[in-house]
């Protein structure tokens, strides 16, 4: 009775915490666009400062230029309801049942989740390097979702050019994009109806520990959330 009751209680707070980031997104950029319209040095400063905390202003493909003013676009707005919505289907919580959910290998074959985990299998230099140290430990397993940043949606410039996944085809030729990174474990991808993404609010990105079918670390949602060294002190405990 008592986990049925934290499960609803987490379940109630998904959907509270989807409409607070929706009205915090707006608001934010509500007051953003009034600051480039009356402060414009002050909204660039706290714009790239925002930029620091997901990486951005640390990648050297990318300029303010390339990224800053896509934040003010309706194609922003329209994907942070999008993935706000997906993430309404979350499922995976700490201490519970990890969602067995469907996916594709990249030569097309249909698996799932749990054919992955221990012992039942058949950013990212950060993750390649916990590959590297814990693959004695634990599988390591990359699930493509959505495209993030598409580029006839959300898009930054100087990025891939991946555009909205229309068919499963598509979607597998995007992650063989991935796997020329050599992430150094199986990719597999989401199925066109985003199930793995919506059951485990991971849009855009999100790192999950599952042992013995449960989930036993959720990381938080990316950019922001996503710590690979968090995973690092969960793995070590394990190890």
């Amino acid at each position: 009775m008592g986990t049925a009751v934290g499960y609803a209680l987490r379940k109630l707070l998904v959907y509270l915490s989807a409409v607070a980031m929706i009205l915090f997104a707006i608001a934010h950029l509500t007051l953003l666009k009034l600051l480039s319209v009356v402060f414009p040095g002050l909204m660039k400063k706290i714009h790239l400062k925002m930029g620091e905390k997901f990486t951005m202003t640390q990648n050297p493909k990318f300029k303010y230029e390339d990224w800053g003013p896509s934040f003010f676009s309706l194609a922003f707005i329209k994907t942070v309801l999008s993935v706000n919505w997906c993430s309404l289907g979350l499922e995976a919580f700490e201490g519970h049942a990890a969602p067995d959910t469907a996916l594709f290998t990249l030569d097309g074959q249909k698996t799932s989740i749990h054919r992955f985990l221990k012992g039942n299998r058949p950013l990212l230099d950060e993750f390649k390097q916990l590959v590297k140290d814990f693959s004695d430990v634990a599988d390591f397993l990359v699930v493509y979702l959505a495209e993030a940043h598409a580029t006839d949606a959300w898009a930054f410039a100087n990025n891939v050019d991946i555009k909205v996944h229309k068919t499963l085809e598509e979607r597998l030729a995007a992650a063989r994009t991935l796997v020329k990174e050599d992430p150094l474990c199986p990719v597999v991808v989401d199925e066109m109806t985003n199930i793995t993404a919506s059951k485990y609010g991971a849009l855009p990105e999100r790192l999950y520990v599952i042992q013995s079918g449960k989930v036993f670390y959720q990381g938080g949602i990316g950019p922001w959330g996503y710590n690979p060294e968090e995973v690092r002190k969960v793995l070590e405990k394990i190890k």
